[in-house]
């Protein structure tokens, strides 16, 4: 079993580091179905996904995936995502208890369904880089992860590849916002005391992590039109998934 659970680590943190997202969306429910709890799983999947995307941040910027210099366009946009998505992360536990989670995960699946159909019809398009439209993404990403604590990655992804920030930067960019996000999230599950599976949260820490530098690697050689079209079908995929899951009535 441990074996499963740290092949399906490396596969979805392999998509994560190399396409900005995947890895809470598919590792989450997966987890749950193997029996985990829900409040197990979510804080060692924040947790073992900040260790993750820190070195995610190191591989891409040092593989020139991105520049997460202090003062760079890039760095300044992920501290906006990170800064507002931190807020998001806070905010999330009220806000949820308020809104159905069945309406929240439809909302999430279309917009990301939305969001892929979007950038996979402008593959060949390049926009211009706008920072009010950064801010647009930081506050949408803000509200989703606030009210749902998912759907996080495809978001952030789609929304800076339609604002106009090159698809390797915004995969660097999503990994810094990313685990600022989670850092803030796991403090929070440590200040209300919930019970925390080190054992699990190892056993993801480890496994992911042999998986980001690979994903690294393959976002520095593969061409940019080519990434950008596997960001587009995952978000497309994922969003889909959701909408059917919530329809069918799971």
């Amino acid at each position: 079993m441990n074996i499963i659970i740290g092949m399906i680590a490396f596969v979805s943190e392999y998509l994560d580091s190399g396409l900005g997202m995947g890895y809470g969306t598919v590792l989450a429910p997966i987890l749950i179905i193997l029996g985990y709890e829900p409040l197990r799983v979510v804080p060692a999947i924040l947790i073992s996904q900040l260790f993750t995307d820190v070195a995610a941040c190191v591989f891409h910027h040092n593989l020139y995936n991105v520049d997460l210099r202090p003062g760079s366009k890039d760095f300044k946009a992920a501290l906006i995502l990170g800064t507002v998505s931190s807020v998001g992360a806070i905010i999330s536990v009220i806000i949820a208890s308020k809104v159905p989670k069945r309406v929240l995960a439809l909302y999430i699946g279309l917009l990301v369904l939305v969001m892929g159909i979007l950038v996979l019809a402008t593959v060949k398009r390049n926009f211009k880089f706008s920072w009010r439209k950064i801010i647009a993404v930081s506050f949408l990403a803000s509200f989703n992860k606030g009210m749902s604590g998912g759907g996080y990655g495809p978001l952030v992804m789609g929304g800076q590849i339609l604002s106009g920030v090159n698809v390797k930067s915004a995969v660097g960019i999503t990994a810094f916002a990313e685990a600022m996000t989670c850092l803030v999230g796991f403090a929070c599950y440590v200040m209300i005391g919930r019970a925390l599976d080190w054992r699990l949260i190892w056993m993801l820490v480890i496994w992911a992590g042999i998986a980001v530098p690979f994903a690294a690697l393959t976002v520095k050689i593969v061409r940019m039109e080519k990434l950008k079209g596997y960001a587009g079908f995952l978000m497309m995929l994922l969003g889909l998934l959701t909408v059917l899951k919530i329809t069918a009535g799971g």
